[in-house]
């Protein structure tokens, strides 16, 4: 699936089942909520914490997907196409940090 197919998939299910999108403000929210969720999975698996039961009920592939539903929301009802946004965010990374990095071993 491209990015505008799942921008095009979450705006038909929002519009039909969903019945319309939250407002910005309202899934800028869920998206925090939504990190925390990742996050707290991420300092469980990879990080020092210790899961208590229940921590890890969700998948890290849930969560990131969680995390994408919700961004993808911002963009449909803001009108950002985010393939170009990506191709922007990229070409600026591969321009301005070319050189960045180089001291940094690739571990």
């Amino acid at each position: 699936m491209t990015i505008e197919e799942a921008q095009k998939a979450v705006d038909e299910w929002i519009r039909t089942v969903g019945k319309g999108y939250f407002s910005p403000l309202t899934n800028m929210a869920m998206l925090t909520e939504e990190a925390g969720e990742l996050a707290r999975i991420i300092s469980r698996t990879y990080g020092e914490q210790v899961a208590k039961p229940g921590d890890l009920r969700h998948t890290l592939a849930e969560e990131l997907a969680d995390v994408l539903w919700v961004v993808i929301c911002l963009a449909n009802q803001t009108g950002t196409d985010l393939t170009s946004a990506l191709k922007a965010g990229l070409e600026k990374r591969l321009t301005r940090d070319r050189d960045r990095f180089k001291s940094r071993s690739n571990s």
